[in-house]
């Protein structure tokens, strides 16, 4: 893993063979920051960035070197987030912070609206389609903001509501969810 751009465009992220992940292959990383840059309208330094299930921290490191205003990353697994904790310190990210809990418990307690929320399940999870519905009837996205939720092949999330488009890069795709207007009260 390395990362694409920024402040540590370049350096590489050597995470232990022992984490219980599948990390974003750089080809997808590419694709999907690709596609923030056409979609966002405001800059990185202006986005507050929810990062879930971020594993070995890869997109969370990339966000970090874009400069994100803040960034907060959500690991269950205790090897996972004191690998991300120490890496965050290693490269002197101070806009990050990584939060030890359940996904979804962690979705259930947060009160804090996000400019951009990225998901990153297992790709076996059976209820990813729960993400979802849990940010928008939170309403954990500000006005504009965007949800892009990483899933396999088999996965379909096209008829939620805010579905905007799906990406595919091999066997990594991208569903991408956009709250064009803030909901109706």
């Amino acid at each position: 893993m390395r990362i694409i751009s920024g402040t540590h465009k370049g350096r590489s992220i050597i995470a232990p063979n022992n984490l219980p992940t599948r990390p974003t292959t750089d080809f997808a990383k590419e694709g999907l920051f690709n596609i923030l840059q056409s979609r966002l309208d405001k800059d990185y330094d202006e986005l507050d960035i929810l990062d879930l299930f971020c594993g070995t921290g890869n997109i969370s490191y990339e966000f970090a070197s874009r400069g994100a205003k803040s960034l907060t990353c959500v690991e269950v697994d205790f090897k996972c987030y004191e690998f991300i904790k120490k890496t965050i310190a290693a490269f002197n990210f101070s806009n990050c912070k990584v939060v030890r809990n359940d996904v979804f418990l962690f979705l259930k307690i947060c009160k804090i609206k996000f400019d951009l929320i990225f998901a990153d399940p297992p790709y076996e999870l059976p209820q990813i389609d729960k993400i979802h519905k849990m940010v928008f009837e939170k309403q954990l996205l500000q006005t504009g903001g965007i949800l892009i939720i990483e899933h396999g092949v088999k996965t379909n999330l096209s008829k939620l509501p805010y579905f905007v488009e799906k990406r595919s890069y091999g066997n990594v795709n991208f569903s991408i969810f956009e709250l064009k207007e803030s909901p109706a009260a």
